[in-house]
């Protein structure tokens, strides 16, 4: 029987598990309209966007529920990923 090949296929390794636990402070963190973010998989699926995504930074636009509207450049076009707030970290620029 074939194996399955689904977005999670091969990606576990690079997700890396066993070296990042979540801590309170990074499941509560807020977030406001305008901040730059750059999407980090965390140890939650959870909500967790394609690992095509990892490491794309974009702007927050909005708020759905307890997750966040971001826009991300993908090539040339502009793509809108609603993440929760744990695959997020904030970019300094």
């Amino acid at each position: 029987m074939r194996r399955s090949l689904g977005k999670m296929n091969s990606r576990t390794r690079n997700l890396g598990m066993a070296q990042r636990k979540l801590s309170v402070a990074q499941q509560v963190r807020r977030y406001a309209i305008g901040d730059r973010v750059a999407l980090d998989h965390q140890s939650q699926f959870d909500g967790m966007p394609h690992p095509r995504y990892r490491g794309k930074v974009g702007t927050i636009t909005g708020e759905r529920g307890k997750s966040y509207e971001i826009e991300v450049m993908d090539g040339r076009m502009l793509k809108l990923l609603i993440v929760p707030g744990v695959h997020l970290r904030i970019v300094r620029a």
